[in-house]
């Protein structure tokens, strides 16, 4: 698993912020590691899909401290990276969602209600497999009535289909499988299709490492 353990341009573990904030994880064993990683990406970065107009760059594990907020892919890449600095394999999964408590205004702003590419995680524990979703900040989760998500180290973490009090939430559509490195070209493609007030923005150059 020695592709799912290295530093990327995109999941840059040994970037400085990544290497500090990495300073706060505990536990001892792989699992323990892996839920204090999970509560530090979910609650301190706080969730922001606005910062989707920040293009390619935006796609990196470390661009989560440059405002300490960021959307589900990058918050989803420091969760990876963080597992790989840690020597817990992990990667980025990728599915499309509609996102039922989605406000009028972000819908408007993206132009259509239809979540491409929302990122996750995979990491390997326990001989398989789990999911694990660090996106929906505890806060942002109070405000909306949402539970938020929790992670016990042996379960898939993905994001609950209704809220506490039964209204619809998030319904996954399609799972575009888990990638080693950030799919660039999927990603392209995608923000063409998806969102093209956002497809220039994509639509360039690999970044560099820092």
């Amino acid at each position: 698993m020695e592709e799912q353990l290295n530093a990327t341009d995109y999941f840059d573990f040994d970037h400085p912020a990544i290497q500090n904030f990495s300073q706060q994880v505990t536990g001892n064993t792989a699992a323990e590691k892996a839920i204090s990683i999970y509560y530090l990406v979910r609650d301190e970065i706080v969730y922001n899909p606005y910062t989707l107009q920040d293009g390619l760059p935006s796609l990196k594990a470390s661009y989560c401290f440059q405002k300490n907020q960021a959307y589900c892919i990058p918050k989803a890449a420091l969760m990876v990276a963080l597992c790989r600095l840690h020597g817990i394999p992990a990667r980025l999964g990728l599915a499309d969602v509609i996102n039922h408590l989605s406000t009028p205004a972000l819908v408007e702003w993206l132009g259509t209600d239809y979540f491409a590419l929302h990122g996750y995680a995979e990491i390997w524990l326990n001989q398989g497999w789990v999911k694990v979703t660090p996106v929906f900040d505890r806060a942002l989760c109070e405000k909306f009535n949402v539970a938020p998500l929790e992670f016990d180290g042996k379960h898939d973490a993905i994001l609950h289909s209704a809220t506490k009090d039964g209204r619809q939430h998030m319904e996954y559509v399609k799972y575009h499988g888990c990638f080693d490195d950030m799919p660039i070209e999927l990603i392209q493609k995608t923000a063409s299709e998806a969102y093209p007030k956002f497809a220039d923005l994509f639509n360039q150059n690999r970044v560099s490492a820092h």
